[in-house]
């Protein structure tokens, strides 16, 4: 009888510790993929990397390219850590006599309704000197590579540019039943109401080729808010930079010196958690525009993706395929273990884990993840970037697991039908969830 028991009690051993093996392998979540019925039905790709032993260690598709969508904002991350320095080039000038000649820097912060700091604009309202804008020239197009065009009138799309104002967008705020501000206020005159009333939901709308804003007939919701991308040019900026300040902006073709200064506006990581929060696509063209501007001298942004090919890339597992810094493009390709590289390199570049975590939404708490997660035993456990665009929904970032193991993970979904993207979202914070509370 003793020998029995011994014998069972030998058998249960091996079975648990056969059992510990298994969820030291993963093989519990492997199941959790393969079982599941949401993630059956499309391309999926999952990447998880323990930060303290080095390795991989879950790799399904990991190796596939998918389209990235704001995953870029990334990529995106990692280069103006690399490129910028700690502050946001705001204004390149230089003094002459009793002129002012100012060159932009592609900072997308100036006179927006969120992020300007106001230091470039008190130094042009103060000065006393004529101030002359020196246009800079623009290698790439306004659009990057595989845009849509028929998004050219929604919020998220702005056009890039030299010297950014005012976020690039008109401003519309309902004020009254059925009247809008704009902002800035040079627009509305461009306001008018469509030619005739539009059955339905109240409308805003722009021209494709100019700067002609049309509302429908239809009373305007209270607390109405919209922004729209409004058609850049050089002097289309010197009319908003005058009327902004009050006094006379002039246009000058000029041969930059070598003695110019820079006025800077504001720093780099924050700007890069402005970005990296909401995801906005804006800021993130602009900060490859401010790379090129620092690294080159010049604004072409395919030289910062050069860098990166040359100097970043050509250490991954895989080939990275980056056409914007946003997102936006659905060009776009790269894997889930590339992002787990990136994610690798910016550990590497942010060891502060706070200043690091800053940087990426936090579950349960702001940004594009406030909704996703809940959290654990008080606090939040994953720091993620999200991307979303049509049947594309990703989540890549860091995860704390309750015995205090530090990963990092890429999750990606491409190819399903749109309105599934809630039911994969639930499944992957399900997924993630059960990593954090179990390992």
């Amino acid at each position: 009888m003793k020998n029995f028991l011994r014998t069972l009690l030998l058998l249960w051993l091996v079975l648990f510790s056969t059992l510990i093996v298994k969820s030291q392998d993963f093989e519990d979540v492997y199941h959790m993929l393969q079982e599941s019925k949401i993630l059956d039905d499309h391309f999926y790709g999952f990447s998880l990397y323990d930060l303290n032993a080095d390795k991989f260690v879950m790799d399904v598709n990991g190796s596939k390219h998918f389209t990235p969508a704001s995953n870029t904002k990334m990529y995106t991350t990692y280069a103006a850590l690399a490129l910028l320095g700690d502050s946001i080039p705001g204004l390149e000038y230089v003094e002459r006599g009793d002129s002012l000649l100012i060159w932009g820097t592609g900072d997308p912060t100036f006179l927006h309704n969120r992020l300007d700091t106001r230091v470039v604009y008190d130094f042009l309202k103060r000065t006393n000197k004529t101030i002359y804008f020196v246009a800079g020239t623009m290698r790439n197009k306004f659009y990057a590579h595989g845009w849509a065009m028929e998004d050219f009138e929604a919020y998220y799309q702005p056009e890039i540019s030299t010297f950014p104002i005012y976020g690039n967008v008109v401003t519309f705020r309902q004020r009254g039943y059925n009247h809008l501000n704009t902002s800035p206020r040079i627009f509305q005159k461009d306001l008018d109401f469509l030619p005739e009333p539009k059955k339905g939901e109240f409308e805003l709308s722009r021209s494709f080729r100019s700067n002609n804003f049309w509302m429908s007939k239809r009373p305007v919701p209270n607390d109405y808010v919209n922004e729209v991308p409004f058609i850049y040019s050089d002097s289309l900026f010197v009319k908003l930079l005058s009327d902004t300040l009050g006094k006379q902006v002039n246009r000058l073709t000029y041969t930059k010196p070598n003695d110019t200064k820079i006025l800077y506006s504001c720093e780099t990581k924050n700007l890069i958690r402005e970005m990296m929060l909401p995801s906005d696509n804006f800021i993130a063209e602009q900060f490859l525009m401010m790379c090129s501007w620092k690294q080159f001298g010049q604004f072409d942004t395919y030289l910062v993706r050069d860098w990166m090919k040359n100097n970043v890339y050509k250490y991954f597992s895989a080939e990275v395929a980056l056409f914007d810094g946003s997102g936006l493009s659905s060009y776009n390709k790269v894997t889930p273990q590339n992002n787990v590289d990136l994610l690798v390199l910016l550990k590497n570049k942010l060891p502060d884990e706070k200043d690091r975590f800053r940087l990426f939404p936090a579950g349960g708490i702001d940004g594009t993840l406030r909704r996703t997660y809940s959290k654990d035993l008080g606090e939040p456990f994953v720091f993620a970037k999200t991307g979303t665009i049509t049947s594309v929904y990703n989540q890549s970032g860091y995860l704390i697991t309750r015995k205090g193991r530090r990963m990092a993970f890429s999750f990606m979904n491409n190819n399903y039908i749109d309105d599934r993207a809630s039911a994969i979202r639930k499944e992957m914070a399900k997924i993630i969830t059960y990593i954090r509370q179990t390992y």
